[in-house]
């Protein structure tokens, strides 16, 4: 008879005993460890396989080559775009030649956009083969 009415529910006035305080922990601690069971297999099956010496080597070379082919595009002429005739410059040069520009800011602003216009226009359109019965 240790139960009260509250609000239309029955509640346990009494505190837990030892048993179910012991109830409690062990499902606590069994939730924990299945937990602890579900992580530790999601990461053992989302790992990648461990790197080769061939794919390190293999990396090593792929990352040599982008950073000699950066530092040639940066640091030396060439072209673009040579149909277009858009030609590559060092950073130093283009940064002079920037600064040079813009001792007029209009005129280097309609500079430009018209060498953007240039750089971004659509290739000529082939031409159609004329009709047979033209």
């Amino acid at each position: 008879m240790g139960e009260l009415l509250i609000k239309g529910i029955f509640v346990n006035a009494s505190p837990p005993s030892w048993s179910q305080w012991l109830a409690y922990a062990v499902a606590a601690l069994g939730a924990f460890l299945i937990m602890a069971a579900v992580v530790w297999t999601a990461y053992n099956y989302t790992r990648p396989a461990p790197l080769g010496i061939a794919r390190v080597e293999e990396r090593k070379k792929a990352l040599a080559e982008s950073r000699a082919y950066e530092a040639e595009t940066l640091n030396h002429y060439g072209w673009a775009d040579q149909a277009k005739g858009l030609v590559r410059l060092p950073i130093a040069r283009a940064m002079e030649l920037t600064v040079q520009a813009y001792q007029d800011p209009a005129a280097a602003r309609t500079n430009l956009v018209a060498r953007a216009d240039r750089a971004a226009a659509p290739p000529p359109k082939a031409p159609e083969k004329p009709n047979q019965y033209e």
